[in-house]
């Protein structure tokens, strides 16, 4: 235990070292140089500690202050705050309200920590290589490649929060200028070129004798990776992302496309109900099937109190905790879930009682529990010991299937669209969508808002389907104006005075 705590958290903190000691005015990043930079990149090991630490970064970026709940899950979404206010702001799309909360999650400054870092990798990786001849050209390669994709995905994480952000690409040894806002246009396309760049150089599997990655990775088996490392489909399956977000659907079609046919070659497989919504589970980590996501691994002490949907969602009887923070009224819950037989949610034709308690627990009382997350513990069930350690999960399987179905959907292609929706709605025990039951892009939709509940993508499909259907003035407001993103913190502008608040939350 001892060597598996030296290994994972040395590493870490070498790099929140080195991240926090390069710095700019406008990213409001303390400048502190520290000695211990000077000692790295000096051997493979430092390239591993710095790697690693840029995934530590990133995880924390999304977990702090539930900033990846509060993006993309809560707001103007389908849970209500039981108590608090800053919550409830959030909810209601009153972003500017003034809750420490709120403010933190206006803040960048934790994303640049990611890009900072995936900068002085891309700085000074070469140096390893001139001075440790056992860091080999194919070490390197896939070590670069992981570090453009996390940038990257930093990047597109931003640019669908904030929309214009700057883009920096250099690290400056820490001497940065304030800089103003480059367009979401040119981020965007700086994004696609990366990822492509890291899909060209990425295993499909580490430790598994991949042509570009062969041996064992950093001397650790497949076991050690699973799931845990941006691999080649992970850079195809953000791709998807990037460009359904930007309504490039062909190119959405596409690489989802190339995603779906070669899933297998990583590992991957649909999940069964009961494997998504168990508490050692999907979403307990290490788990192929996780295309992107951040773990936080039990036995590598990365559990936390915090940082976790669950910390807003649990409560009695699956935790101790009295109320959730957040919860899901039932009458929304039974229009989110109206179809009979769904395994994920519904009500038993016969006795009216929910079927399983797979999605919600305490169903019966005023304010359901949303449990389909809940690794507590190492996927113990304790209601007693509130300590989380669930992965968060940018994609996976089932949500590439149903974004290449919207993006089939809207290049008119509805037999497509069609066929990839009915895969989901097989895998949940619903009878299969045919031409004449309604809306085939409100059909998609649906199915993502049931499948992917609490995952983070309830806001960000809520704007691509109304940019789609334009069927809303008070949303299309928001879409012309820029209330789709979020406001710049007051501390960045203070900070920075080339940076403008976006014209919406003037």
């Amino acid at each position: 235990m001892k060597d598996i705590r030296y290994r994972i958290l040395f590493p870490l903190a070498v790099i929140l070292f080195i991240a926090s000691s390069s710095c700019t005015k406008e990213l409001e990043i303390d400048s502190t140089r520290v000695v211990g930079e000077k000692n790295m990149w000096n051997s493979l090991q430092d390239t591993r500690a710095a790697l690693m630490g840029t995934y530590g970064l990133t995880r924390a970026a999304l977990a702090d202050h539930n900033a990846y709940w509060l993006h993309g899950e809560l707001r103007m979404g389908s849970f209500e705050s039981l108590r608090r206010q800053d919550l409830k702001a959030v909810i209601d799309n009153n972003l500017n309200a003034a809750y420490p909360f709120v403010e933190a999650a206006s803040n960048w400054r934790r994303f640049y920590a990611v890009v900072n870092s995936a900068n002085i990798f891309l700085e000074r990786v070469h140096e390893v290589k001139a001075k440790d001849p056992r860091y080999s050209d194919q070490n390197m390669a896939v070590d670069i490649a992981q570090i453009r994709l996390l940038r990257a995905f930093a990047y597109f994480y931003m640019v669908r929060v904030w929309g214009d952000v700057p883009l920096i690409t250099t690290s400056h040894d820490g001497e940065f200028e304030n800089k103003p806002r480059d367009s979401k246009e040119d981020i965007l396309a700086f994004v696609e070129q990366e990822l492509l760049a890291a899909a060209r150089d990425l295993p499909y599997q580490y430790s598994q004798n991949d042509p570009q990655q062969a041996g064992n990775y950093y001397n650790e088996d497949s076991g050690r990776w699973a799931g845990a490392l941006a691999r080649k489909l992970s850079a195809y399956a953000i791709l998807a992302h990037v460009s359904a977000w930007q309504g490039k659907y062909a190119d959405a079609a596409v690489y989802a496309k190339v995603v779906l046919d070669n899933y297998t070659r990583s590992g991957h497989a649909y999940l069964n109900t009961n494997t998504l919504t168990n508490s050692n589970g999907f979403f307990m980590g290490r788990q192929n099937n996780h295309l992107f996501a951040l773990n936080f691994l039990f036995e590598h002490l990365e559990q936390s109190f915090t940082g976790h949907i669950e910390e807003l969602t649990l409560a009695r009887p699956v935790v101790s905790k009295l109320l959730p923070d957040i919860y899901i009224p039932k009458d929304t819950i039974l229009s989110i879930f109206d179809e009979p037989l769904d395994e994920r949610f519904s009500l038993d034709t016969l006795t009216g009682e929910p079927a399983s308690e797979r999605y919600f627990s305490a169903f019966n009382t005023s304010v359901p529990i949303f449990s389909k997350i809940k690794v507590i513990r190492n996927g113990v069930a304790d209601p007693t010991f509130r300590m989380y350690s669930s992965a968060v999960v940018f994609t996976r399987l089932e949500d590439i299937a149903l974004l290449r179905a919207e993006a089939l959907a809207a290049l008119n292609d509805p037999a497509g669209a069609i066929e990839l929706l009915n895969s989901i709605r097989g895998l949940r025990a619903l009878p299969p969508f045919e031409e004449g039951d309604g809306d085939l892009v409100d059909a998609i939709f649906k199915e993502r808002k049931r499948e992917l509940l609490g995952e983070g993508w309830h806001w960000y499909d809520m704007v691509r389907y109304m940019k789609i259907k334009r069927n809303s003035a008070e949303f299309q407001k928001l879409i012309d104006e820029g209330g789709i993103y979020w406001p710049i913190a007051g501390s960045l502008l203070t900070q920075n005075p080339e940076l403008v608040q976006t014209p919406y939350w003037k």
